[in-house]
């Protein structure tokens, strides 16, 4: 009798325990959204890996508690997705989400207004989860909120925090419009010139008059140097733009340099001449033009990062076919291991010992590339049809 009363307790208890934790919504993502729309909540989102341990130590510790479950479950619908799998997958590429465990809040429109990460403890778990649920985020779409001309600082900042890896091109428009409505006796703060920097890209662009205007603020917290050079950068982007020839895909370098050097000197333009021809001919798949471009910039290797060189080595293993250019990135690839082995790079330079002749240091390194995938359960494909190659 003592054991059936005794299983009853434990079963109670297990009961009582799952009832006061966190209820989890077991719907699609747009039923979660559309849940929240019809009680006019927020949604919470658990982004979790499975072979995260901060991820299981919450689930165990902390979603359990009886004030946490009190406070998620009355005000959010909640729910709990594996960013590797399923859904998850598509949601992780939509909010960014790069880390674990990652704490997603939307709005009844499926918009982020808030991301946390990390492990919490109980208090401050429910503390952050007060602090995002002000009725500021759950009154309505944010990009309704800022159509209609809503200026509030806070909100702004979160628009930018929020959207600068997902939809930059919004976030950039809330920053040009915290910035204008920024008073001119009110010094700019650390974060917020970070911010300025953060979304300037040209000359053209409306920030550009504050980047201006605020310069002795702006040099409070970086050389004064560092300031001209980053504005030398927004001038030459604006002499890129004018110097390509898209109808022949091709880049005027005379017009360029002609430009270019009296406003910044001959080495910076010479610099950015050649990183523009990099990126462009290789994004309009002009790998002859690509492969000059690269040599030619790449010529002292010693004093480029070694994964810099470790792109270009890539782009070579692809699509040159030039024995002695080959070899060249070859060298380059090798600077990269050196510095760590990856997957990534063993594989590159195994790849590029095959095309120049090496099989038996091909062979060496597309089997460390495959260990350390198989290891650090990557796929390991691309180093196992090389090998069937060599072979």
């Amino acid at each position: 009798m003592k054991k059936i009363i005794s299983g009853i307790s434990i079963f109670c208890s297990i009961v009582i325990s799952a009832q006061e934790a966190i209820q989890f919504q077991e719907l699609p993502f747009k039923d979660i959204v559309a849940k929240a729309k019809k009680e006019k909540k927020l949604v919470f989102i658990d982004a979790y890996a499975s072979w995260c341990g901060p991820c299981k130590m919450m689930e165990k510790n902390v979603f359990t508690q009886k004030s946490v479950g009190d406070y998620f479950n009355a005000n959010f619908i909640n729910a709990r997705f594996d960013m590797e799998k399923g859904e998850g997958r598509e949601i992780a590429a939509k909010f960014g989400v790069r880390s674990y465990p990652t704490y997603l809040f939307l709005n009844g429109e499926g918009e982020l207004v808030s991301r946390n990460t990390g492990y919490m403890e109980e208090s401050m778990f429910v503390t952050m989860a007060q602090d995002v649920n002000s009725p500021g985020n759950a009154k309505g779409s944010l990009k309704e909120r800022f159509a209609n001309g809503e200026k509030n600082p806070e909100f702004l900042i979160n628009i930018m925090k929020l959207n600068s890896s997902t939809d930059f091109d919004f976030a950039k428009k809330a920053s040009e419009r915290y910035f204008e409505n920024k008073k001119k006796n009110e010094e700019l703060s650390k974060e917020e010139i970070g911010f300025l920097l953060y979304f300037l890209k040209s000359t053209e662009d409306r920030n550009y008059t504050a980047f201006t205007s605020r310069k002795s603020e702006i040099i409070k917290f970086l050389p004064e140097e560092t300031y001209n050079e980053f504005d030398a950068q927004l001038k030459l982007s604006k002499i890129v733009e004018q110097s390509i020839d898209d109808k022949n895909k091709r880049i005027n370098e005379e017009y360029f340099m002609k430009i270019a050097e009296p406003l910044v000197g001959k080495q910076a333009a010479t610099t950015k001449l050649n990183q523009t021809k990099l990126a462009y001919y290789e994004q309009n798949a002009n790998f002859p033009e690509y492969e000059k471009a690269a040599l030619d910039y790449y010529k002292n290797a010693d004093t480029f990062e070694p994964n810099e060189l470790l792109r270009a080595a890539w782009v070579f293993s692809d699509h040159i076919k030039t024995p002695a250019s080959l070899k060249k990135a070859t060298e380059w690839a090798e600077k990269s291991v050196m510095r760590g082995e990856t997957s990534e790079n063993t594989y590159i330079l195994a790849k590029l010992y095959f095309l120049t002749g090496n099989k038996e240091m091909a062979k060496n390194y597309a089997e460390i590339s495959q260990n350390i995938a198989i290891q650090s359960n990557q796929d390991s494909k691309l180093a196992k049809e090389l090998l069937n190659q060599i072979k």
